[in-house]
């Protein structure tokens, strides 16, 4: 699939069997992406979103593994660059959210959050800033947690903060390239994650916290991404809020 006049593009979109990496994973292949849909554990909700795609006709194939391990994660590129040629947006939606108080919190919980958050940010970056085409674009996920504040989110948003200063910095560091690398930061955002085991009266209040009164959706995220992987090539090294004006 392709726009007219322009080569088909591929995308890897890591986290991309479930919530908002399955919307932007859908999104991105009704733009002509053919995409890799990266999954740490739940291949059969992989293998649906590459149905999904197909059936729409687009091209996506799955590709699996941990993404703090950077010989698995080198194996993920090096299939797309075989499969599809080479690799032209990379989106890492991957990331775990454990909550206690700071008093409270489990070190281990904490240790496991830091591998996945950001040391799995971090080698994907860096595999994403060696093999990206003039063209490109990364796209991070943080969250607006590191402006709301809240009680009980502070491991979680720690580790949130660490994936801001490091998607920026590697920004500078592109000069030259024509790679934009950016953040999106979710509001609170109806997956089924987000929704499992909240009482409705909380749903409710988080609902009304954003002037638009309502729960953002993933594919409400999925479209600041394609932005962000296909018109916006003056944005750059910034961090996009996507929630609906919560903070």
């Amino acid at each position: 699939m392709t726009h007219e006049g322009q080569p088909t593009r591929t995308a890897i979109v890591f986290g991309g069997s479930g919530g908002i990496g399955r919307a932007v994973a859908e999104r991105l292949a009704v733009d002509g992406f053919n995409v890799v849909v990266h999954y740490a554990g739940r291949a059969a909700a992989a293998e649906e979103v590459v149905d999904a795609i197909e059936q729409a006709g687009g091209v996506a194939v799955t590709a699996s593994g941990d993404v703090a391990d950077e010989i698995e994660m080198a194996g993920v590129f090096e299939q797309a660059a075989d499969r599809f040629g080479g690799v032209d947006v990379v989106v890492n939606t991957a990331g775990i959210m454990l909550l206690a108080p700071v008093a409270d919190m489990n070190l281990d919980d904490f240790d496991r959050m830091h591998r996945t958050n950001v040391r799995g940010t971090f080698v994907v970056s860096q595999l994403a800033a060696r093999a990206l085409r003039a063209g490109g674009a990364l796209v991070n996920f943080s969250t607006s947690i590191t402006r709301l504040q809240q009680p009980n989110y502070a491991a979680y948003a720690a580790t949130k903060g660490a994936v801001d200063a490091l998607t920026l910095i590697l920004a500078r560091e592109l000069r030259g390239r024509d790679v934009t690398v950016n953040v999106v930061a979710p509001g609170p955002t109806a997956t089924p994650l987000f929704l499992d085991g909240k009482p409705q009266d909380l749903i409710d209040r988080l609902s009304a916290a954003a002037p638009l009164e309502r729960l953002g959706r993933p594919d409400d995220v999925a479209e600041v991404v394609a932005f962000l992987a296909g018109p916006a090539r003056w944005v750059n090294g910034q961090t996009l809020y996507a929630n609906g004006g919560i903070a």
